[in-house]
């Protein structure tokens, strides 16, 4: 095989080490590794909606309790609108933003 230069691939072998409750029989390296792997996806999902949709690498709040208050209320809204369906959270907070009723709504308030 080779890259799209021409050149060959090379190979390397990394090892890794974690530590489980289940017993060698229980946790094979293939169940561990997909185990792992779907934590890390759920992980990147969540941080980089966080981070490029609510910006929030770039936020000023860093005293007291606030930092936490807010981190909590961006994952209660991207809880909300992850139970409400929408697959695409930036779009939906447009919205949101655009038609207030319709965040609303999806709290359970109507429009009156």
């Amino acid at each position: 095989m080779s890259d799209l230069h021409g050149n060959p691939l090379r190979t390397r072998n990394e090892t890794v080490y974690g530590i489980t409750s289940l017993t060698a029989w229980q946790a094979n390296p293939a169940d561990v590794l997909a185990f792992n792997r779907g934590h890390w996806s759920i992980e990147n999902r969540e941080h980089y909606v966080r981070d490029v949709t609510f910006d929030e690498d770039r936020s000023t709040v860093r005293a007291g309790a606030l930092p936490q208050v807010l981190a909590a209320l961006r994952n209660l809204a991207i809880g909300v609108l992850r139970c409400a369906g929408e697959a695409n959270i930036a779009a939906a907070t447009r919205r949101c933003a655009a038609q207030p009723w319709h965040a609303l709504a999806l709290i359970g308030l109507p429009r009156q």
